[in-house]
């Protein structure tokens, strides 16, 4: 078994940077000429999006704007074209919100993620992903065909079944919830089985330490993939285990969260990713994820960026004093003041009331001067306190929610 994929795993920068700026153009101009992307994109110029920098000059597409579009303008909003032969499934996520999914070319991309744990033609994948609606169980479907191995179609549920089955078949991989995975274990030791699991890809949830060292007790090398229902593949662990590889299909910008602003190397910030998969061209969407570049080269031999894995949700809307803020109201705080480099919102608890701090990283000036624009931009009156330029933690936070309700 090669121990890469294919050769888009090991190109040089140089390389990978000439194949984006050959294909970017090409997929902009896929993504423009479809009706939900006519107000956003019509006014750029395609050959002129090259690099991950120009990206960086067009509009955040967000998921709930997706929703909106398909509840105007049918199932996949003007954003895929239903009529396209290479689009065999519609799926449904909540929302609800429906994805397209095609059965061409590991249209998910995850051979890749497979590949990395060492799955190919030899095994059997026990795919406890679900099938029904969702569509994670064809992505690792799908997967298993690009690396040759056979599948067995479980689903979720029903472990003693599950447990008969692998016995039975000699299934020597497992796709699932990280958890999952030490239930059937856990219920083929009940039942006396002993079963051939040594691999698995997780994904869905957090693999946390204690449970992949668990997993690797039992002879099982454990390994994440990252994917969205709208993106397929957009990272995954290689054997190194140093930060997840970001696909070759995808490419993907750290912004801070509400903006489409790049955050410094090795902030945190809200994972975004143009996909160059042509029957869905989405760009710049936000997965509502925050994570990090990490930097340097995976010792594995990959070349592509890491990032350092998920690292909580973007998405910090809170209600205080019964109104939403929201962190794109937080940006458009810091947008109205050149001298202003940062803004971190905190709603804390005095007695029964809520309580609104504002921290605001500025260069000087008096903390009331920003009354009218805190007001304005958050439609809420707070505490206001001014810091020097970079004190604020580079985590990602823009609103901290400290209220303790229990």
């Amino acid at each position: 078994m090669s121990r890469f994929f294919d050769d888009l795993e090991t190109r040089s920068a140089d390389q990978r940077a000439a194949d984006v700026a050959a294909a970017l153009p090409a997929q902009i101009a896929r993504a423009k000429a479809l009706p939900g992307f006519l107000s956003s994109l019509s006014s750029v110029d395609s050959a002129t999006i090259t690099s991950v920098e120009a990206l960086a000059g067009l509009p955040v597409l967000r998921k709930s704007e997706l929703g909106t579009a398909q509840k105007a303008n049918g199932p996949l909003g003007g954003f895929a074209d239903l009529s396209n032969p290479n689009i065999v499934h519609v799926f449904q996520s909540p929302g609800p919100i429906y994805e397209p999914g095609g059965q061409t070319s590991d249209w998910f991309r995850f051979g890749r993620v497979l590949h990395a744990v060492g799955i190919g033609a030899d095994d059997i994948v026990q795919n406890c992903f679900s099938y029904h609606l969702t569509p994670a169980g064809m992505m690792f479907e799908s997967g298993a065909r690009a690396v040759g191995a056979k599948v067995l179609p479980a689903g979720v549920g029903q472990t003693e079944m599950q447990v008969r089955a692998a016995a039975d078949i000699g299934t020597t991989a497992y796709a699932g919830t990280p958890d999952y995975l030490k239930i059937i274990l856990d219920k083929a030791e009940e039942m006396g089985e002993k079963l051939a699991i040594t691999k698995a890809t997780v994904g869905g949830g957090a693999l946390f330490p204690s449970l992949r060292q668990e997993y690797a007790d039992r002879g099982i090398t454990c390994l994440q993939g990252y994917g969205t229902a709208d993106l397929g593949s957009i990272a995954y662990e290689s054997e190194a285990m140093e930060g997840m590889i970001i696909d070759e299909g995808v490419i993907v910008e750290i912004v801070t969260p509400g903006t489409g602003t790049p955050v410094a190397p090795g902030e945190v910030g809200e994972v975004l990713v143009t996909s160059l998969n042509p029957d869905y061209p989405l760009v710049r969407f936000a997965t509502g994820d925050l994570s990090a570049i990490l930097p340097g080269q995976s010792p594995c031999g990959r070349t592509n960026m890491r990032i350092k894995g998920w690292m909580g949700r973007a998405d910090q809307t809170a209600k205080i004093k019964g109104m939403f803020v929201r962190p794109e109201q937080v940006a458009a705080l810091v947008a109205k003041h050149e001298e202003v480099s940062k803004a971190r919102v905190i709603a804390t608890r005095s007695g029964e009331m809520d309580v609104m701090t504002v921290q605001i990283e500025s260069t000087g000036g008096d903390a009331q001067a920003y009354g009218a624009s805190v007001a304005d931009a958050l439609k809420l009156k707070g505490q206001i306190e001014i810091v020097a330029p970079g004190a604020l933690p580079k985590d990602g936070i823009v609103i901290e929610d400290q209220r303790k309700y229990d």
